[in-house]
């Protein structure tokens, strides 16, 4: 059984808010408020949980946009690796 935390639920709540709201790293965070970092990561994630992230999911359109996108891009990739056994073929021909 874990052991009751020695920090108040008020003292983790802004400790979490500080550190989603500092530009800085959540290490350094937890150094000035003299907690351990992943005490801190671990109260951060479990905010992240239960409220949601601060930029969220994407929503449905912008993922079917990614999902378009990724396979125009593998579609491209392949293309270019086709024509590029051509290129190596007729730079060997000294002709």
């Amino acid at each position: 059984m874990a052991r009751p935390s020695p920090y108040s639920p008020e003292f983790s709540e802004e400790a979490v808010q500080l550190a989603l709201k500092s530009s800085k790293p959540v290490a350094h965070v937890a150094r000035e408020l003299n907690v351990n970092p992943e005490t801190l990561r671990t109260w951060v994630r479990q905010h992240e949980r239960e409220h949601g992230r601060q930029d969220g999911p994407l929503p449905v359109d912008e993922r079917a946009e990614l999902k378009e996108l990724r396979r125009r891009n593998r579609e491209l990739e392949q293309e270019n690796a086709f024509l590029k056994k051509p290129a190596v073929y007729f730079a060997k021909d000294p002709r």
